[in-house]
């Protein structure tokens, strides 16, 4: 919602009202609604009053400490659905079933509230919108497609299915990128504690030269100083930092396309690659399951997208859509973006052509899994260069520091 500071001229005198709206017609209309009789002069759009921004940034950060739904229960839940549904149960029951049984208290109290909306009249699609944030834009697409076709429990085990896809690669992911963080923090805590533990040793002996010390030396000694004096600072201000930028990437969507557009640049080594195929094999999966489920391209496309969380890469891909709706085909709509490789677009122009359109994203799908598995097998030996790089430098930084006075001294003995 938008502000706006809306001048009326109310019982000879005039007023200013700040409404809430929209748009600048809506708080116009809002306020002629709430003085009748007032001369509505002009309206202006303003900033939220900070009692708003306070309350706004406090939901935010509640948000951010809110446990996500784990993905394992929410898949057997899902799984549960398609089964029962299919055994013939009513959706009623099977919801309240589900939710007695389930130990996730989040999906608990979900489940439970959508079998309350089901049985006072609502559809299941309807009583799952409140819950977008928790279930995801695929499990709403699904569930609607399902309703659509009369065919809850097909719907769920393709949809869980998808999920399963979705969080197997997320984990495989995890898994490939955590020897080389522990290495990497070992490594750090290591020249932390080298520093703290050697560089006092010889302080007393540096202190003495009369000469001024080597840079390196130079930053050793300042470096231990801060982490002595200062360390708990130091670590509180890293963390607090790290917060900070994961808040404002998470709730200002200007920073957070400035960080997107970085993450996914050329330049950007190996992180960008692997962003750009998890998010294309998430993104074609999605758009090929559900296009083979009989939902249409347009809503097909929309659905997909919302799986997309990079912000650069989303704005080219809901170009697509409006294309379509220019008339264009979907070849052609992916074509102008310029993301696809132009083999994978022979490959789905050739599916609209032949009207295997499904098949030929199952391939298009296949093809980025490929892509992605292969840099997520090899991860360790692209990251390899890159850590002892990062871990000489270390060592260099450390050696150089202590053993250049060393020299200094030796040779000022023997002159």
């Amino acid at each position: 919602m938008n502000y706006f500071n809306v001048s009326i001229m109310y019982k000879g005198k005039k007023r200013l009202e700040l409404i809430e709206a929209e748009t600048k017609n809506s708080a116009i209309a809002n306020a002629r609604n709430k003085f009748p009789s007032g001369i509505i002069i002009k309206a202006e759009p303003t900033s939220p009053p900070a009692e708003i921004i306070i309350g706004q940034m406090l939901t935010n950060i509640k948000k951010s400490f809110k446990k996500k739904i784990n993905i394992n229960d929410k898949i057997a839940t899902i799984r549960q659905v398609a089964v029962m549904t299919d055994a013939g149960i009513p959706i009623h029951d099977t919801l309240n079933d589900i939710a007695e049984n389930t130990h996730n208290n989040q999906l608990k109290e979900i489940y439970y509230e959508v079998s309350s909306d089901i049985n006072a009249g609502k559809s299941l699609s309807d009583s799952m919108e409140k819950f977008r944030d928790d279930f995801g834009h695929v499990t709403l697409a699904m569930t609607k497609l399902g309703e659509r076709t009369g065919n809850i429990s097909g719907s769920y085990h393709k949809l869980a299915d998808i999920l399963e896809s979705v969080r197997d690669n997320a984990a495989k992911f995890k898994k490939a990128i955590s020897y080389p963080l522990i290495v990497l923090v070992i490594m750090i805590a290591a020249f932390v504690f080298l520093i703290m533990v050697i560089v006092p040793k010889f302080k007393e002996i540096f202190d003495n030269f009369n000469a001024e010390l080597p840079l390196p030396t130079q930053i050793l000694i300042k470096t231990e100083h801060l982490f002595s004096n200062y360390g708990i600072y130091v670590l509180s201000a890293i963390i607090l930092s790290i917060y900070l930028v994961i808040y404002i990437y998470k709730n200002n969507p200007s920073f957070k396309y400035k960080v997107d557009a970085l993450l996914i640049n050329k330049r950007f080594y190996l992180i960008n690659k692997v962003i750009f195929l998890s998010t294309m094999h998430k993104y074609t999966l999605v758009f090929g399951e559900l296009v083979r489920s009989g939902i249409p391209v347009s809503d097909s496309l929309q659905t997909a997208v919302g799986m997309v969380e990079n912000s650069v890469l989303k704005e080219k891909l809901e170009r697509v859509n409006a294309n379509i709706g220019r008339g264009m085909s979907l070849a052609e709509s992916f074509e102008q973006i310029e993301i696809f490789e132009n083999m994978l677009l022979q490959m789905i122009k050739a599916g609209e052509a032949s009207g295997q359109l499904d098949s030929m994203l199952g391939k298009v799908t296949a093809y980025y899994d490929m892509q992605f598995q292969d840099i997520i097998d090899n991860l360790s030996t692209y990251l390899a260069p890159i850590m002892m790089i990062f871990i000489a430098g270390l060592l260099l930084i450390l050696a150089l520091g202590i053993f250049m006075p060393m020299w200094d001294l030796g040779k000022a003995v023997k002159g």
